[in-house]
Parts: C-alpha cells; sequence; structure tokens
C-alpha cells in the first residue's frame, strides 16, 4: 500500500496533465460535405451509338 501523500501526488499529477489537454486550443478542420447524387432525367434524344452498315 502507497503512502496517502504519494496518493495525493499521483492525484494532482493526473489533474494536472487532464487541465493541459482541457486548455489546448483545438482546430477545426473545414470538411466539405458530401453533396448528394445528381439524378439525370433520362431522354429519349440522347445518341445511342447506332451504327450502320452496307453490305
Amino acid at each position: 500500500m502507497l503512502p496517502p501523500f504519494i496518493i495525493e501526488q499521483i492525484r494532482k499529477r493526473e489533474e494536472e496533465a487532464k487541465r493541459g489537454r482541457e486548455e489546448q486550443p483545438q482546430l477545426e478542420m473545414p470538411l466539405e460535405r458530401p453533396r448528394p447524387p445528381q439524378v439525370e432525367p433520362e431522354r429519349d434524344d440522347i445518341e445511342r451509338g447506332i451504327v450502320i452498315v452496307q453490305l
């Protein structure tokens, strides 16, 4: 069993370390929000790739 003053010293160090982490400035990264997929309406007049072969 550790003496009470050593336990108190450990507790103080842990609290100081915790306070140090909380006081550090944090930088938020500006992330782009994912865009919803763009769905194009189907068109009947688009080129369909028809090839005419004469024999």
